[in-house]
């Protein structure tokens, strides 16, 4: 008995030892770059696990694994990640150098499934947000594209009703209706609103790229080229591709910031979590954010005289002056015994107040070898405060006296609701692979009007409106189908499809008061006339086939059919090559026809709203292209846009840390949509009582409409250079970026109603010229450079852009407005291996736009105009971020 028991504890210490042991197997090592350089903060996982560390200031690192010879994944930023077999206890592990990620895989541009961005036959920039994220000064996708992409330009506008709370932007000096969105792939929805403020993308339906939490995107991948052919409708500048972030741990940030005028503050929190999800390459990813940015004001205020006309007690009229000297003659102690302050009769002018919370989720599981489930979507609530245009109280058919007896600045406020998901199973079959998908989503804008009045109903009006809303719906089901032959010629990959879309635009009415006789002052709101619900559908088939003849030579051919319900149809095709002249010297081009279906908001969006009109505040109102007013005017149906595109470039790597691309694109687009001057005046200005009588009837003085007038060609280069090198102990990345943008619009416009003969520059004048061809910079670069050693990271980045030419036409004049170089500069500093801070500056030495002539600049009152880098001027910045 006591040798059984003997044996028994014996065999219990002995397996318990050796349970002990495989639970505490440590390994020791080192972690160096290709020169022996020590690496501090690299990542080493266990992989099939959830054990990890980080090297210290010597590369060292020691780490527990369950079981022997654990297999251990390397990684860390600016360098290859590296799977090794840990067989000892001791390993020595060296990191190959990345050229920040240059050779990344893409999905956009090809689909072929192992091609990199260099080797693709058009030109494609990948932004890896994850990466970059916690050192740049911007927040926001938009703002950060600004500053990264060449040809990617995006600016805040200020008095301009709904666009100021989504930033509009162009790729190559298109419209924002240009280029098509998608997340992950699948094409994402735009919003229900129609830019038509006079501003950039005028008569445009962009995507809300803020809608979609920064903190949930890994990569941004940018396809400068012509892709209807493989996209479909709104690809004519190219396609965006948002990837979101998989298993990417834990992952906090918070961001404060102020301009250099203790305005504009804005604060920035979010969280991002990824898992894993069962043992085959499942996860989840979550993310949270919360923007808040508080308004600026970048008026011209001391242009503004108050007088004293107190003869039976203190009231006050105010004007303008062209003197600013004459601000002097404010009496700052009277109006403070009225209670009241200079601030009370100064216009507001600049970016809108912006809140915003999103949350964002992406996932993937694999249900057996064969079938895999995805699933992605989210939601963004927006509340915006923007300012019309101040109403002064000598303004007696718009200003209810008894209620404001002053005035008053008109505040739009806006509640931006945003939804999305996407759906899908992807199957193998052999070789074969399905991606069946379906996805959906919603944009509703919700208008509210303050601080003002409808003057018609006199001392009973309400001095807050809730105006009515739009919306947009589109819902997409989706089947792609691939297969890469690798024994054909050096690979031969074919792609085919087909699409369903479905889209839906509403209008719904505020509250009689906001619209009757003549409605709130600054934004009427929606009436019954004005509603909408409208519905089109679609279908589309593609191939895609993508064929390397040989090692060094790629040909791709893509061809594409559409047809809409409520236009008709078009065919597409596309033709792309590459030639590996030299194994470091690479020739790509394309050629492509495009369309662009004009979109449910171009055909049936109508309103009234209040518009500077020749210096007048007016009732201008938008008109649907089937209203009576535009059967009367012989305004013709719209139909679909049309482009050729031309491409050529080269790709050149003279060092293995070097690349040089650089293309040139020619784009030639017929039919364009544009939304037309205000008519009802003639070129001079003057009523034209023909026109005010018709328009009268529909309660404006003047109107517009969306009609294809014009035809525009666009010729222009980009150039990317980037190269990585060791300097001393740390690592230094250069960048040079620089976009020539050339747009010309005809000079003859076509389908002109006979009616405005002689008025071409009412019709389409000028100023709408202006717009297209010289509001944004022809010339932008940015020369960058990126550096970090130990602990530290530096950024430095001079970002120019070029001159811009505004025409105020009728009364306005023609002014250039000179290039500007805007300066970035950050550190950032790893307390401990999980939690960095980083301070910073955009636009480092508070430059601004030339100060606009007073011409242009509504009595004096918009000292800047919303061109090049905006009018916020100094953003300083501090960010504190921890990862897990």
């Amino acid at each position: 008995m006591r040798k059984k028991l003997k044996f028994v504890i014996t065999a219990f210490l002995t397996l318990s030892s050796t349970l002990f042991y495989a639970q505490n197997h440590e390994i020791k090592g080192t972690v160096t770059s290709e020169s022996g350089n020590p690496l501090e903060f690299a990542t080493i996982f266990v992989k099939g696990s959830q054990t990890s560390t980080t090297t210290d200031a010597l590369g060292k690192f020691t780490i527990s694994a369950t079981h022997n010879s654990p297999t251990l994944i390397v990684s860390l930023l600016g360098y290859k990640t590296k799977e090794i077999v840990a067989r000892d206890h001791f390993v020595d592990i060296q990191l190959e150098f990345e050229s920040n990620s240059l050779d990344e895989i893409v999905v956009v541009g090809s689909r072929n499934p192992k091609k990199s961005k260099l080797e693709t036959a058009v030109p494609v920039d990948v932004v890896n947000l994850a990466k970059i994220r916690n050192t740049t000064p911007q927040t926001t996708t938009n703002d950060i594209l600004t500053y990264l992409i060449p040809s990617f330009n995006s600016n805040r506008q200020s008095s301009a009703d709904g666009t100021e709370h989504i930033d509009p932007a162009s790729l190559r000096g298109l419209g924002p209706d240009q280029v098509l969105v998608l997340i992950n792939g699948k094409r994402r929805h735009t919003t229900s609103l129609v830019n038509y403020q006079n501003t950039v993308g005028n008569g445009s339906v962009g995507t809300d790229l803020s809608a979609i939490p920064a903190s949930a995107i890994k990569r941004i991948e940018v396809l400068r080229d012509g892709a209807a052919a493989q996209y479909g409708s709104d690809a004519i500048a190219g396609v965006i591709n948002l990837v979101l972030k998989d298993n990417a741990g834990l992952e906090a940030n918070a961001t404060y910031g102020s301009t250099s005028r203790n305005d504009g503050q804005t604060t920035n929190l979010n969280l991002n979590y990824g898992s894993k999800i069962g043992n085959k390459g499942g996860f989840i990813n979550l993310s949270a954010e919360f923007n808040d940015r508080q308004k600026t004001n970048r008026s011209q205020n001391h242009n503004l005289i108050i007088f004293d006309q107190s003869a039976q007690g203190n009231f006050f009229a105010y004007d303008f002056a062209d003197d600013p000297a004459q601000s002097r003659q404010i009496d700052d102690n009277l109006l403070a015994q009225n209670g009241l302050k200079r601030d009370d009769f100064n216009f507001q002018i600049g970016d809108a107040k912006i809140q915003n919370i999103q949350g964002f989720f992406n996932a993937s599981i694999p249900l057996n070898d064969h079938i895999e489930f995805y699933a992605n979507g989210g939601v963004s609530h927006r509340k915006g405060t923007g300012y019309g245009f101040r109403r002064l109280p000598s303004e007696t058919e718009s200003v209810v006296t008894s209620i404001f007896p002053f005035g008053f600045q008109p505040e739009l406020n806006s509640v931006v609701t945003d939804l999305s998901s996407s759906v899908g199973l992807k199957f193998k079959f052999g070789e074969w692979k399905l991606d069946v998908s379906n996805t959906i989503g919603e944009n509703k804008f919700v208008y509210d009007v303050s601080n003002t009045n409808n003057f018609s109903l006199g001392d009973n009006s309400p001095t807050e409106f809730k105006a009515g809303n739009h919306s947009f719906l589109q819902n997409t089901v989706n089947a792609d189908i691939t297969r890469l032959y690798k024994d054909v010629f050096s690979g031969l990959n074919v792609a085919f499809g087909a699409e369903y879309r479905f889209e839906k635009y509403k209008i719904v009415p505020g509250e009689e008061a906001s619209y009757v006789d003549g409605g709130a002052q600054s934004f009427p709101g929606f009436s019954p006339l004005n509603q909408v619900d409208e519905k089109r559908n679609s279908v589309g088939v593609y191939g895609d086939i993508e064929a390397d003849i040989t090692d060094k030579f790629l040909v791709g051919i893509a061809g594409r059919y559409e047809d809409y319900t409520d236009f008709g149809s078009t065919i597409n095709g596309k033709l792309s090559l590459r030639y590996k002249i030299l194994d470091n010297l690479s020739v790509r081009g394309a050629l492509s026809s495009g369309f662009r279906a004009p979109s449910l908001h171009q055909q049936y969006f109508n309103n009234i709203a209040t518009d500077v009109v020749d210096g007048q505040l007016l009732n201008s109102g938008i008109f649907r292209n089937d209203s009576e007013v535009a059967k009367q005017l012989g305004i013709p149906k719209l139909k679909e846009e049309t482009s050729r595109n031309y491409s050529f470039g080269i790709v050149y790597s003279p060092l293995k840390q070097l690349h040089i691309t650089a293309d040139y694109y020619h784009i030639r687009i017929d039919n364009r949509i544009i939304l037309t001057g205000n008519l009802g005046n003639d070129a001079f200005g003057e009523p034209v009582p023909e026109l005010r009588n018709l328009f009268a009837q529909y309660g404006a003085q003047t109107g517009r409409f969306f009609t294809n007038a014009i035809n525009t060609t666009t010729n222009g280069v980009d150039v990317v250079i980037d190269y990585d090198l060791n300097l001393g102990r740390g690592k230094m990345n250069l960048s040079l970026l620089y976009n020539y943008n050339d747009n010309k619009v005809d000079d003859n416009l076509h389908n002109v109603p006979a009616i405005f003969a002689g008025q071409e520059d009412v019709y389409y004048g000028p100023q709408e010229r202006s717009l297209i061809e010289s509001n944004t910079p022809k010339h932008k670069g940015t020369f960058a450079v990126n550096y970090s050693i130990d602990k530290w990271n530096f950024l430095l980045r001079n970002t120019y852009f070029g001159e811009v030419i505004r025409d105020g036409f009728p009364f306005g004049g023609i002014q250039k407005h000179n290039g500007k170089v805007v300066t970035d500069l950050t550190a950032a500093y790893k307390i401990t291996p999980k939690v960095q801070v980083a301070i910073g500056a955009n636009n480092l030495f508070d430059v601004f736009p030339d100060k606009q002539i007073y011409e242009n600049s509504y009595y004096g009152v918009f000292k800047y105009a919303p061109v090049q880098m905006g009018t916020t001027g100094a953003y300083y910045f501090g960010r504190i971020s921890f990862s897990l």
